[in-house]
């Protein structure tokens, strides 16, 4: 079973009401893989009972402030749990973090005043993102998918990507954000059960036009821009008459694929 919660679904607008920003955790097997890391992510997720010492990888889509608001709110906490229960994190004391900037993750590391060497304690193991397969373990196997988010060429690398989640024969897309949902049509190729999608960039009629006609089965909506924002239940409404099996999620939500 693969457990979905959403601790943020909120795109990178001012604060609003009952909604953080951008961060999904995936529980299986009792170990815990994190998909973008919006501020308030680890405060959602450990006071509400995630075991942060079975935090096995966290996987950051692109570096903008409210896919990665939290994330050195995150480090810290897996450090300072370790430290005040004496628990030792699963995997040798680390666990995997995977960006698209190295770089931009040591400014992350000052600001939680993380050693930049490693160091007694938890560590992690980090991993600038490329196109591919970025991981794999015992429950799930993640590749990764450069987009045009950014409006890059590739000329510089790319920064923003979007990842495909294999796990117990399935195949769940988490689109992070994209230039155009049509970049996910490598993922949506081979078909797929369900797909994780953000709204803050994109009408969500385009959308649900897309996942029906590339045959998508459960779509997901997060990240959410003012078309949502402004009125979700009238977006509700909407997108149940666009596509058969489709949800806009609140934070504090659970999916199970």
């Amino acid at each position: 079973m693969l457990k979905f919660t959403f601790l943020g679904t909120c795109s990178g607008t001012e604060p609003m009401p009952n909604r953080h920003h951008s961060s999904v955790l995936l529980e299986i097997n009792d170990l815990y893989y994190w998909f973008d890391a919006g501020e308030n992510c680890s405060h959602r997720a450990y006071t509400s009972g995630v075991d942060v010492s079975h935090v096995r990888a966290v996987f950051i889509s692109h570096m903008h402030v409210d896919h990665i608001g939290g994330l050195a709110n995150l480090m810290s906490v897996i450090r300072k749990v370790h430290r005040v229960t004496g628990v030792p994190q699963i995997n040798n004391n680390c666990y995997d973090i995977f960006v698209p900037s190295l770089k931009t993750l040591n400014s992350v590391k000052d600001v939680a005043g993380i050693p930049t060497a490693p160091c007694k304690g938890v560590n992690a193991i980090e991993h600038e993102i490329s196109d591919g397969v970025i991981f794999e373990d015992e429950n799930i196997r993640v590749t990764a998918l450069h987009n045009t988010h950014l409006k890059e060429t590739g000329e510089k690398g790319w920064h923003a990507y979007s990842f495909l989640i294999e796990a117990e024969g399935k195949k769940v897309i988490f689109s992070g954000d994209v230039g155009y949902v049509e970049e996910l049509d490598p993922y949506t190729e081979g078909g797929c059960d369900m797909m994780i999608m953000e709204t803050g960039h994109h009408k969500v009629e385009h959308v649900c036009e897309y996942a029906v006609n590339r045959g998508v089965p459960r779509l997901i909506f997060t990240h959410h821009g003012r078309q949502i924002l402004s009125d979700v239940d009238a977006a509700r409404e909407l997108v149940a008459t666009l596509h058969s099996n489709v949800q806009i999620c609140d934070d504090g939500d659970v999916v199970i694929v």
